[in-house]
Formats: C-alpha cells, structure tokens, sequence
C-alpha cells in the first residue's frame, strides 16, 4: 500500500530536490556513500559559498545527513530520502500506466 506525502511535505521535498545544483548532489549522494565536501565542489560546479547554502537546502529537507570530521563535514543520503521523494511525486506519475484499451471500429479492425 503507497501512503502518500501531505502536500505541504511533498512540496517541501520536490522544491529542496528540483534545482539543478541540489538534484546533482542527491545524485552524486545516491550510491550510499559518503562525500566529503571537497568531493561534491566539482559536482555542483558553484561556489563554496553557494555549495554550503544547497547542502543545507538538502539537509532542513531531511534528504541528506552531515557528519563533521574535525574541520571537515561528510555528507550522505538520509534514510528513507528517495522514498520520501518518490511518495512526495502524484500517484499518476509513480505508478505504472494502465494499458489502454485498443479501438475496435465497426469493421472490427484498429
């Protein structure tokens, strides 16, 4: 059974995810492991300023976990953060199509 986000967490979820910068970070993220930040710069391809302002976009969302290293911070994929983005995406999008029915005309051809 598929529970599904309240609108206001899906919206929450699908904005932190939907900018460019941030969506590539998940993915760098999504194998399990951990980046430090010295290893996302070249992936987010902005500023170490704006770097910092995305990881805590992700992290206020809950998709993704700091953990400080002395001076460094390493980042992974929270628990449960794609299931929580893929709960948070309408019904229609994430189940698979129904078949549509093929037209049959009075000739009995489609």
């Amino acid at each position: 059974m598929r529970v599904e986000a309240s609108p206001v967490e899906a919206w929450e979820l699908l904005a932190a995810a939907a900018d460019p910068v941030r969506w590539r970070l998940l993915a760098a993220l999504r194998d399990g492991g951990t980046r430090c930040v010295c290893d996302l710069q070249p992936v987010a391809g902005v500023a170490s300023n704006l770097l910092s302002y995305h990881l805590k976009v992700l992290r206020e969302a809950g998709l993704v976990r700091a953990n400080r290293r002395g001076r460094w911070i390493d980042y992974t994929l929270a628990d449960g953060a794609a299931q929580r983005l893929r709960r948070a995406l309408p019904v229609a999008i994430t189940e698979p199509p129904t078949p549509a029915r093929p037209v049959v005309t009075a000739a009995g051809a489609r």
